[in-house]
């Protein structure tokens, strides 16, 4: 079951909500918890169970670790780690691995390793990443770990963030799972927050989706529409995804949890290192707590260790988002950049202006090119074809699909000006008089008519981070 869906926009969503409040406070997080199983079980029911046991053994290692001595507590946090680590390698690369295997073994005449053909589990790399801080901020006491089993299960398998994020730290929501505060004022901003994610992904996104792969799937591609297709598909992952981040912070506002925001207007950044404090923040954030700050972070003495932990966390970033040699790549392609502006770029890159945005964005469409295309050989293809420079040759644009991306557009960039920055200021206030609000209702109720009537009428309606 998706957010963008029929099911659960009119039936999931108000059911959920109504029981919810007609609840006593005391039986609102069991029925959060009964209706997150119902909700993952309902897309993937061979996977709930092994969920719900290794969350379990979870809470149980480390209940233990606060009582233990140094040794002991690092034992458990390793068992923690490797049982976590280890079902996100088996589901998700083992059969990466297998293919590498194969492929290095052929030609010399060996038998090739069968493949596993396993299912990916959908969220399995937001769900281990949140088993790990768990572990990892009661060890570093950074917070007590918690009282019960279900409450570990809430925090790990609450509906609006088990799919996709955003990654929330243990220690930035641990006392909102006891004690948070529901108010009108919060419900009616998340309801607001819901329907604007909503419009992103639905009316935004998947018409720049569907253009895009149009042109990815042309036979004959000039110049002209390999940068329209990859422009598309650049606005599509962003409008979907952050369009789905603001669906799940909208959820969550509605029943009094405050999650961390996900995107801030990454393609108005002025380098590669400002594009990656605005996008996927959350992401950002763990890889810097619990991989980059174990490396050694900014605190060893050796500049070129510190590179190399800068593009080590970005290799593995690369790779987390999928079992690919161009992931790989394109995590590789960011950290090289990242490294350059360490070096010397950022000093230009500061005093070029408009410049560095308008070099920030191509480089960040680029990368997109292995993101898009996980084949190798296409990717490159595809890449050579966008610097060939030749002649627009394609199936077209359709006006709605320009209109489209005009308004991808300019939502975008609005804010690189001013008046942008205060519209986008006023847009995600939470706290707004009377009549906003009133405004604010209006506004959502359009926007998920407007998208239900898409969803019904297209069929088209993917999610790109479902893979993930």
């Amino acid at each position: 079951m998706v957010f963008s869906s029929i099911t659960f926009l009119f039936y999931f969503l108000p059911i959920f909500y109504i029981i919810y409040y007609l609840l006593p406070k005391s039986a609102r997080n069991w029925w959060v918890l009964v209706a997150s199983i119902f909700f993952y079980a309902w897309g993937a029911p061979e996977f709930i169970l092994i969920l719900i046991l290794s969350s379990i053994v979870d809470f149980n290692l480390v209940r233990a670790i606060p009582k233990s001595n140094k040794q002991k507590a690092r034992a458990l946090l390793g068992i923690s780690l490797v049982k976590n680590v280890g079902l996100l390698v088996y589901y998700k690369y083992s059969n990466f691995f297998i293919e590498n295997v194969n492929r290095a073994l052929e030609g010399l005449g060996y038998d090739e390793v069968p493949a596993l053909n396993l299912l990916l589990p959908i969220g399995i790399s937001f769900y281990t990443f949140q088993t790990i801080t768990y572990a990892m901020d009661v060890y570093r006491g950074r917070h007590a770990p918690l009282s019960s089993p279900h409450l570990l299960l809430l925090y790990i398998l609450s509906f609006p963030q088990l799919i996709a994020g955003p990654i929330v730290q243990f220690n930035d929501v641990a006392d909102q799972l006891t004690g948070r505060t529901e108010t009108s004022e919060k419900f009616l901003f998340g309801f607001y927050r819901f329907a604007l994610g909503l419009g992103k992904k639905v009316l935004i996104a998947n018409t720049m989706g569907s253009l895009a792969l149009t042109y990815f799937e042309h036979p004959d591609l000039s110049t002209g529409g390999a940068w329209l297709g990859i422009l598309a598909y650049t606005f599509q992952i962003y409008f979907d995804f952050s369009g789905y981040s603001d669906m799940a912070i909208g959820l969550g506002k509605m029943m009094g949890f405050d999650f961390p925001e996900n995107f801030n207007n990454p393609y108005a950044s002025k380098s590669i290192t400002e594009f990656w404090r605005r996008w996927h923040i959350t992401l950002g954030s763990w890889m810097r707590q619990y991989l980059y700050i174990p490396l050694g972070g900014n605190r060893v003495t050796n500049k070129g260790r510190l590179y190399l932990n800068l593009w080590i966390v970005f290799l593995i970033s690369g790779l987390w988002h999928g079992a690919s040699w161009n992931f790989v790549v394109w995590g590789a392609f960011h950290g090289f950049f990242l490294v350059v502006e360490r070096l010397f770029l950022k000093q230009i890159l500061d005093r070029i202006g408009v410049f560095a945005w308008l070099w920030t964005f191509l480089l960040v469409v680029v990368g997109w090119v292995f993101f898009a295309l996980e084949d190798s050989a296409k990717a490159f293809e595809y890449l050579e074809t966008m610097f060939l420079f030749n002649s627009f040759k394609g199936p077209g644009i359709s006006t709605e699909e320009l209109s489209i991306l005009l308004l991808a557009i300019f939502f975008s960039f609005l804010t690189l000006t001013k008046m942008g920055r205060t519209l986008a200021e006023i847009t995600f206030n939470e706290t707004v008089p009377f009549f906003r609000i009133t405004i604010r209702v209006l506004i959502s109720f359009v926007l998920i008519i407007m998208a239900a009537s898409a969803i019904t009428t297209e069929g088209f309606n993917p999610f790109i981070y479902f893979r993930f």
